[in-house]
Order: C-alpha cells, then structure tokens, then sequence
C-alpha cells in the first residue's frame, strides 16, 4: 500500500519564509524621562514622613500659628493688638520667613532626592534596569519641584488671604493715622494740617533742629518732654512761630514721601503675583542646586550645610559689602541675584528696613551694583549648571 503525502518537500535550494516578528520598543534608552518614573520619584519623596513633615512646618504651619495668634490677639482686644492682616505683615513675612526658609527647606527635598539612591543602596538596581542614567537624574526634577513648590504655594496663598481680608481699615505711617495713596502735594496739605503729629512721629534728617511743639512722647522729669526723631536720636526742639511750624512739617512730609507712598493697607494683586512667582523661583533654585550638589557628592548632610551657609552667611556678606577685586564673583551668587530682581515695594531681605525692588529702596540696605540683565544670567547659569553637574555624575557614578 502506498500513501501520498498532501505536503510537499522544500524544493531543493529554496529557504524557508521568515515568519516577521513586531519588536515593541519601551525607550529603555531615552533621555526623556517617563510618567512612569516621575510618579515613582515622587511616591518615594512623598513616603519620607519627616522630610514631609519638616515641609509642611515651615512652608505652611508657622505661617499659620503667626497669622492665627494674630487673629485671636486682635479679636480677643483690638485696642492692644493690631491687625492681623495688612501690608507690613506680608512684607515681614514674605522676606523674613518664606523667602529664606523656603529656599532653605526646599534645598534639603533636592539633597535628599539627589543622595536618596546611594545611601539606601538602590542605585545599582536601577542601573542594571537598562534605564537611561540621564532619564533617571531628569525624574527626580518634575518629582521634587511638585511637592515643594505645591507646599510653597498653600503656604503662600493663606498668608495673602489673612493679610487681605484681615488688614487694618486705616494706614499707620509711623505712628500716625494717615489717608492711603496721597500724592506729595496732598501730603504737605495734610501735614500742614497735622504740624504736630507729623514733627513728632516722622523720621527727621536735616541740619536744623525742628520747631518746640506739644509731641507728649517723651519722658521727662517734669512730665512728657518733646522729642524728634533723628538717624542720630533723639533732640530738643526749639521754639518757634507757628507758621515755621508748618513749613517744618511740610519739610519732613517731603523727606518721607517716598516711604510713606510704598506703605499700603493690603498688598495690591500685581504685588502678590510677582512675590508669589518670586518665592517659587527661590524654592525651584534651592531644589535645583541641592539635587545637583547632593548627586556630586554623594550624600546629604554636608550638601544641606553648605547651602544654609550660602543663604544666611555668604548671601548677606556678599551683597551689601563690595570687596575690591571679587565684585563680579559676588555678583556670581545666586542670592544676590535675587535680591536684585526682587518685586517693588518690599524690604530688603536678610535685615533690610525700606522698600526694595532690587534693594534699592529707601531705608532699605544697599546692594553691590548688578543690572536685571545679568541677575537674570546669572540665576540661569546656576539653574543649568547644576542640573548638568548632577546629570554627568549620575552618568558617570560606578554602579
């Protein structure tokens, strides 16, 4: 019996078709960091309860505490304690609290996601993953800037919530009671008006000695004593007709005009948009030089330390002492770049008594000579070079 095969045999010299194949790529290889890795990055900063905690206190509990001892002070005797709002509290603590400690804070997220991997030995296991080293540093920098610039940004927005619905209903210049918004005109007619009050409360500069009048806040012997204040102290006025009185006030309005026109009941919307953007860009630089430094050396602490001496030591040095020979080193530093293009109309940070805008203000501490230009330049340049600092030693670091 013979049996017929319904299959023929390969023809002799002819190869056999390749079944195609679809390779799915999974851009192991990229730059571009994935959605993937950025939520990974962020689950792990957001898992390290104390780094949170210590987030959430400065950036958003001390603020609170403040401004709501504040509140309970006024409602509890508001002939005692003044408002809780207003534009002197927004000032004081945009630059004297949020603006450094939030740098300071936001540096130790970018410090501890920078080292997090080599001190927890989990960098080896992410190399042998076959993802790009390069896409593995870029992760950790939408991660970070989300948390802290989101805790930044609550932290913020209740302050300028107190400080406008909670401000005074009437400007104290020095004080005195004075209308909001007058222009120097209006002023002097209002000092002519006011002849005492304002020789007696405004700031004085001037050769003369200013008019005798009834100030009442002094302490002398034999009741109160008249008394002006001068950059030198106090002095003792002399006698004098009363329309020289009036001249003297209108004297001193124009001395302190341009510091009586940067004092507001409430921060105006622009000025709190420009703060707001101003303190985050302090937060991103923060995070940003503290992931790069902490990813070059490999640890935490010692990155952590040599920022806060940068922010409260070597930022406040450089920028208000000119040392020959080393002016543009100090305009180098990133700190003095951002006092330079710091929002009109608040102090200087780090003890500056007037408005700043570049610190230039009246009252206000001097600043080394710098153009916006090149403290725009120079923010950049840090931003940059640190991000690529920490990108190579990551590309670089033995696994």
């Amino acid at each position: 019996m013979t049996t017929i095969s319904d299959i023929d045999p390969p023809t002799p010299g002819t190869a056999l078709a390749s079944i195609p194949t679809r390779v799915r790529s999974d851009h192991r290889g990229s730059w571009i960091p994935t959605w993937g890795m950025v939520s990974t990055r962020l689950m792990e900063l957001r898992k390290r309860r104390g780094l949170m905690i210590a987030l959430i206190a400065v950036n958003i509990g001390i603020p609170v505490v403040f401004l709501a001892v504040r509140l309970v002070s006024h409602a509890v005797d508001p002939k005692s304690y003044g408002a809780a709002g207003g534009y002197s509290i927004f000032t004081s603590l945009v630059t004297g609290f949020m603006y450094i400690f939030g740098f300071i804070v936001a540096a130790v997220v970018g410090c501890t996601a920078g080292s997090v991997d080599l001190t927890e030995g989990m960098f080896r296991h992410l190399v042998i993953t076959g993802r790009s080293r390069l896409a593995l540093y870029l992760a950790r920098i939408p991660a970070g800037l989300a948390i802290v610039i989101a805790m930044v940004a609550i932290g913020y927005t209740i302050v300028c919530a107190v400080c406008v619905f909670a401000a005074p209903t009437q400007l104290n210049y020095d004080g005195v009671v004075v209308p909001q918004g007058l222009s120097r005109p209006a002023l002097d007619n209002w000092a002519v008006t006011h002849p005492d009050e304002v020789i007696c409360n405004f700031n004085y500069n001037g050769p003369n000695p200013p008019p005798n009048v009834p100030c009442g806040n002094g302490n002398g012997p034999s009741g109160p004593t008249p008394v002006v204040k001068t950059p030198q102290g106090t002095i003792v006025p002399v006698h004098v007709t009363r329309a020289q009185i009036r001249a003297f006030a209108v004297t001193m309005a124009n001395q302190n005009y341009s510091d009586y026109r940067a004092t507001f009941l409430v921060p105006s919307t622009s000025l709190m948009i420009d703060v707001g953007l101003w303190i985050a860009l302090e937060a991103t630089i923060g995070f940003t030089v503290g992931l790069g430094l902490a990813s070059l050396m490999g640890q935490r602490t010692v990155p952590v330390i040599l920022l806060i001496v940068l922010e409260l030591i070597l930022t406040p040095l450089f920028s208000r002492h000119i040392i020959p020979h080393l002016v543009n080193l100090e305009r180098g530093i990133v700190g003095v770049a951002m006092v330079h293009i710091e929002p009109g109309g608040l102090p200087t940070p780090f003890g500056g008594g007037g408005p700043g805008g570049g610190g230039g203000g009246p009252g206000g501490l001097r600043l080394i000579p710098e153009s916006t230009l090149a403290a725009s330049l120079v923010i950049a340049a840090w931003i940059v070079f640190w991000t690529a600092v920490g990108a190579w030693r990551m590309r670089t670091r033995d696994a």
